[in-house]
């Protein structure tokens, strides 16, 4: 837990009075940003108090200060120090791990170099018990070498557990002193904030700041039930952050507002129309004119464009609401500031599904498990989506309300849907009144076997010629007639559905018959 530094010399003041350790107590997370707020209680007669060791890259701008009503908050002021200045204030929270880590290195290691010394006694006495004077019993010797040689065998067994308890404890501390390192250097920059104020009686303090790079990422679980037909769907977040402080059990708000995003839209300039004046003839410039500098303002937005930070990598849909959706989680949250990702759950439905086995047998020779689904009430943004199907693993795909009903789930290959394609049939020709017309006649057969136990909904997708022009002509014959021409309210897209009994195969067949004028060529777009 970052915590309220004692004053620096470079910012102390004659009437400071103490305070407790700040904390963070809630954090709101956007896409890519986040609003912390942090809370102290100032000691009675205090008349400054400091916010030491927050992020370098908060927004100064954003700073808001607030107070219980016995505190009257006056000016504060925003420095940048290096964190060895701040002394303990700002040690990494890692650091009492790392120290009871070490503590227990130190303490196994000395364990080890006495064992040694015994060890090497033990030796010694052995190899003078050996040479003992004649005149002792034989008996007696032998005991006291093979005692000896006992307790050595017990020292350098113990040596040795010792050694892989050592190199247990430096795997354990290798990537904590890593991350203490890259997160909090000596020489790295901590913002310090000092509020004037005045509190005769005492308070809380509170402070609240914009920081860019935390963000979070809309992600799902969908598992089907075949058997009942129904589809658990559960809403999950991914959060991570790298701010240089943890969150550590804090109040977490998901937001799906981007506060810095530009504010207002670009607004239409006027519209002017005219005759263009003659073209002037154009003197070719100077040699010296090839070099010329760039503009000012060019290399002011070259400028601006090398300095600005880069975005974050995180890929957060935003929901169409009224102005932006937040979700706020009823228990206390903890994401350290190592940019591990922490995955949140939010809550989950139980769906009403209809199944139907899909199949484009021009693109993919393949059938798929889909599951019909209406779109769930309440917020759902778009995000990535684990796929499990009785239970087992199928892959990931993309969760989009929107595109639900149209398109419904995918819960991965039906292998007991057999799919054949006859290789398309194509004839190019004349035709029409004594050959004027260019003419292209293509064939597609498919045949699809069930293969279950019992009925499937079969859905078959294939792709069929539109003219967009008044001179190409398309003719189109279908066995048996599709159930839709303009699948999902597109043209070109025919779609076969009908029920299909176990054991039961159906042949489609599509016939396309496309003219246009001898003399042009067609251009054909997929």
């Amino acid at each position: 837990m970052l915590a309220l530094c004692a004053l620096a010399p470079a910012l102390a003041q004659p009437a400071e009075a103490r305070a407790d350790a700040s904390r963070v107590t809630a954090v709101k997370l956007y896409p890519g940003s986040a609003t912390v707020e942090r809370a102290l209680r100032v000691t009675p007669g205090a008349r400054h108090a400091v916010f030491a060791c927050l992020p370098a890259g908060l927004d100064a701008a954003s700073l808001q200060v607030s107070a219980d009503a016995s505190v009257r908050v006056g000016e504060l002021a925003v420095r940048q120090l290096p964190r060895g200045l701040l002394g303990n204030a700002c040690a990494s929270p890692l650091d009492e791990r790392i120290r009871a880590l070490e503590d227990q290195v130190a303490a196994l290691t000395a364990e080890s170099a006495g064992i040694g010394y015994a060890a090497g006694y033990f030796k010694s006495f052995e190899n003078a018990a050996s040479g003992a004077d004649s005149r002792a019993a034989p008996a007696q010797i032998g005991a006291t070498a093979q005692a000896l040689r006992q307790s050595a065998r017990d020292a350098l067994t113990r040596q040795h557990q010792i050694k892989r308890q050592q190199e247990a404890l430096e795997r354990e501390l290798k990537p904590l002193l890593a991350e203490r390192d890259r997160a909090g250097a000596q020489d790295a920059s901590v913002s310090t904030v000092q509020v004037t104020l005045a509190a005769p009686q005492g308070g809380e303090l509170r402070l609240t700041y914009q920081v860019r790079g935390p963000g979070w990422q809309p992600s799902y679980r969908a598992t089907l039930d075949s058997a009942t037909k129904k589809v658990r769907l559960e809403r999950q977040a991914l959060v991570a952050q790298a701010t240089g402080e943890d969150w550590s059990g804090v109040q977490l708000t998901l937001s799906t507002g981007q506060p810095g995003a530009a504010t207002q839209g670009p607004l239409p300039r006027p519209w002017r129309v005219g005759i263009e004046p003659p073209v002037q003839p154009v003197a070719m410039p100077a040699p010296a004119m090839m070099a010329a500098a760039p503009a000012p303002m060019t290399r002011m937005r070259a400028a601006a464009a090398e300095a600005a930070e880069p975005m974050p990598s995180f890929d957060v849909s935003v929901f169409q609401g009224s102005f932006a959706t937040e979700f706020v989680l009823p228990q206390k949250i903890s994401v350290p500031s190592s940019g591990q990702r922490v995955t949140l759950s939010l809550g989950e439905q139980w769906l009403d599904t209809r199944l139907l086995v899909r199949s484009a047998p021009a693109l993919d020779a393949a059938a798929y498990l889909i599951a019909e689904v209406a779109a769930p009430p309440g917020v759902w943004p778009s995000g990535p989506v684990n796929l499990y199907r009785d239970g087992a693993y199928v892959g990931q795909g993309r969760f989009d309300s929107a595109q639900l009903a149209r398109s419904g789930l995918a819960f991965g290959r039906d292998e007991l849907v057999n799919v054949r394609v006859e290789q398309p049939a194509r004839t190019d020709g004349t035709g029409g009144f004594i050959n004027t017309r260019n003419e292209r006649r293509v064939s597609r057969q498919y045949t699809l076997e069930n293969r279950h136990r019992e009925a499937i909904t079969l859905q078959v997708l294939d792709a069929a010629p539109v003219a967009e022009h008044q001179d190409v002509r398309v003719e189109s014959r279908y066995q048996p007639e599709p159930a839709s021409k303009a699948w999902n309210d597109q043209p070109g897209t025919v779609a076969w559905q009908q029920t299909l009994a176990a054991g039961a195969s159906q042949r489609l067949v599509a016939e396309h018959v496309i003219t246009w004028p001898k003399d042009e060529r067609l251009r054909e777009q997929r």
